[in-house]
């Protein structure tokens, strides 16, 4: 399968990720009712003027920065990734910019790693499965030209810098297989099936190249045996996303069915839903997103993400693309993929 440039999937994913995350944003803490009191019908919410954007996007574009500088470097491996990704992550807890309620582990983990002489894996929150780690994935199922082994290992190791869990490092590595998938042309009828098929053909499979001991610091009783603990609760959501997908109203709250999103595999999945209610309206789907009861700009931005890569660039309109927050370095970042 290759990448089908022309619609600028890669572009179309990570500038509907931030206005998903800049639409969300706002609503976050809210339930529907307070939510449809604020904003109004929910099929017609609206962008702020001034689009600011969460944690989410700004991660985004930390691992969308590491990614590009390793593969600048060379042949994408551990190493090569690594080191960058700390780098993004540590100056992203550094900035003043880094002023919009931002997840605890993300915090704990960055303070870790910013020590000299930590390994990275002694930075890790094993038992934080938090949606942190897949709300800012999208780019390494958008970078070309890499082999299902790098993309997932890669998933993987970004989410394991901050979230250990393996439930977070599995819903990663599917976060960025939806959104490969997509880009690449994968009807979203079938997306749900091809997901689980990855699951289950990789549910006994760690990267042990990628994420070296990190499995120690769980209390399993071999590799083998802690990531498939991940990919089991990502197999149950995906049953549980499938049964939605086919019987959810899209106008009731998102969250009852697939749950809340504020941890990975549910905000993986309530992402889906969203915009499998809408696979070719892309804004009624991040609308739904970001009018739930749950982790409102995590699900929207994941929504934007999948909506994106399958629609492409033209899915947003100008004048909601032309301000949301970054979009120089999304753009850049998107054509960069695009080319």
């Amino acid at each position: 399968m290759t990448f089908t440039a022309h619609k600028r999937a890669a572009t179309g994913s990570l500038i509907g990720l931030a206005l998903g995350d800049a639409l969300g944003f706002p609503t976050e803490f809210d339930d529907v009712p307070a939510i449809l009191a604020k904003c109004g019908p929910w099929r017609r919410m609206e962008l702020p003027k001034r689009a600011f954007v969460s944690d989410d996007t700004q991660m985004t574009l930390a691992v969308g920065h590491a990614l590009r500088t390793a593969m600048d470097r060379g042949v994408l491996g551990p190493k090569r990734l690594e080191r960058p990704l700390r780098e993004e992550f540590v100056n992203w807890y550094q900035s003043p910019e880094n002023n919009r309620a931002p997840g605890r582990t993300c915090l704990r983990a960055c303070a870790l790693l910013k020590e000299e002489g930590r390994i990275w894996q002694d930075a890790s929150q094993i038992d934080s499965k938090g949606c942190g780690a897949n709300m800012r994935v999208a780019p390494i199922g958008l970078a070309p030209g890499l082999s299902d082994e790098q993309r997932a290992g890669a998933a993987q190791l970004q989410s394991a810098l901050t979230h250990g869990h393996p439930t977070a490092l599995a819903a990663s590595d599917l976060t960025a297989r939806a959104v490969l998938l997509l880009a690449q042309g994968t009807d979203p009828v079938d997306l749900v099936g091809r997901l689980r098929s990855y699951a289950v053909d990789n549910r006994a499979r760690y990267h042990h190249t990628w994420l070296g001991d990190l499995w120690t610091r769980g209390h399993d009783a071999s590799p083998e045996a802690f990531i498939a603990r991940g990919w089991d609760e990502c197999l149950e959501i995906l049953d549980r996303l499938r049964d939605a997908v086919a019987a959810v109203s899209p106008e009731d709250d998102p969250c009852q069915a697939t749950g809340a999103g504020w941890v990975a595999e549910e905000a993986l999945a309530t992402g889906l839903l969203c915009f499998l209610l809408f696979p070719e309206e892309p804004l009624a789907a991040l609308r739904r997103a970001a009018c739930s009861s749950g982790d409102s700009d995590s699900i929207a931005c994941l929504t934007g993400a999948f909506a994106g890569a399958w629609l492409g660039e033209d899915a947003w309109p100008t004048e909601w693309a032309d301000r949301v927050e970054y979009r120089g370095d999304l753009m850049t970042l998107g054509a960069l993929w695009d080319a």
